[in-house]
């Protein structure tokens, strides 16, 4: 699996088996494809923990229910079963989505198909600006 991701970027704590609010520095999940299900994107989703390379338990605001999905590189409209994605916004506003999470980079997919690899900052779309000349890419939190 390589270098999990910091635990500190996720929310991972459990109080009565009930994973607590997601902090300032946890990772958005853009949109979900929950199994018998389609498509979901709400701003409320976030990562909870990290299982592999790729699969992630995630949060889902719809029910508050907490399911193990696989990471894909796409846009939210195709997803698949069993799939989810994390959008980032490059230096020069360009949307991609992340391909692999590491600890501090992420391998990214734009809608173009451009691939890359960069150093990630976690913030809100508002502060993405800031970053223009920096070459990191920004994810969203909730």
């Amino acid at each position: 699996m390589g270098r999990p991701i910091k635990r500190s970027r996720m929310s991972d704590t459990n109080v009565g088996g009930i994973s607590a609010v997601a902090g300032g520095n946890t990772i958005q999940v853009t949109a979900y494809f929950p199994s018998g299900g389609s498509s979901t994107t709400d701003a409320g989703s976030y990562i909870v923990s990290q299982r592999g390379s790729r699969r992630f338990k995630v949060h889902q605001l719809s029910d508050s229910s907490e399911v193990v999905y696989t990471l894909k590189a796409v846009a939210p409209a195709s997803l698949s079963a069993g799939e989810f994605c994390v959008q980032v916004i490059l230096s020069d506003s360009t949307v991609g989505y992340v391909a692999k999470f590491y600890n501090r980079t992420v391998h990214y997919v734009t809608a173009a198909g451009a691939t890359g690899t960069a150093t990630y900052s976690l913030g809100t779309e508002a502060t993405d600006e800031a970053q223009a000349a920096s070459g990191a890419v920004t994810i969203d939190v909730i």
